[in-house]
């Protein structure tokens, strides 16, 4: 008969996101992890597989839960112009705001921690922002459809561009100098979409 796990698996995922999160995947050991989730190495492992396996998990999860409200913004049936600079100006805002700096965004601090030598964290990266820049590149596609861009302005390089310029934010951001540098960086950028 099988033994019932004695702790919620949703849970304890959760539990791990956040402090791979706040710490990082190198700066965050076996031992750590024991302590923050109040469970078992051993049923660690047999629910999650090795640490690296629950930083991937733990990564897919947020992928899969963060801003539900980016959808929305890019995808409404408002102005799609204004659902792109009302995201540009939100993640400015939000990377210049003191609660998310200590932490910043975890898909972008796993590109910079471990993107260059970890393919699996890396195409995780890659899908990630690959959403991003598809939302971005339809909205301004039907921002110029609408005649609210410019008809010689390329879609796909501004999305592209706006994607680097979101990720900037959020690593200038972890810096406590960066505000301004971020709102004058957002506010030039939208200069692009006139």
């Amino acid at each position: 008969m099988a033994r019932t796990k004695e702790f919620d698996p949703d849970a304890a995922l959760q539990s791990a996101l956040e402090l791979f999160w706040r710490r990082g995947y190198e700066a965050t050991s076996m031992a750590d992890l024991v302590a923050h989730l109040g469970i078992g190495r051993a049923s660690i492992y047999a629910t999650f597989g090795n640490k690296h396996e629950l930083y991937l998990k733990a990564l897919d999860r947020y992928a899969e839960t963060r801003d539900p409200t980016l959808v929305e913004e890019l995808s409404g049936s408002g102005s799609a112009l204004a659902g792109v600079r009302s995201v540009v100006r939100r993640f400015a805002a939000e990377a210049a705001s003191e609660p998310h700096r200590a932490s910043g965004c975890f898909v972008t601090n796993t590109a910079s921690e471990l993107g260059p030598h970890d393919p699996a964290a890396a195409r995780r990266v890659e899908r990630s922002w690959e959403q991003i820049e598809t939302l971005l590149h339809s909205a301004l596609v039907r921002a110029r459809n609408a005649g609210e861009l410019p008809a010689d302005r390329d879609p796909r390089a501004l999305a592209r561009l706006l994607l680097v310029l979101l990720q900037g934010f959020r690593v200038v951001g972890k810096v406590p100098a960066g505000p301004e540098r971020i709102r004058d960086a957002a506010e030039e950028a939208l200069k692009l979409l006139d």
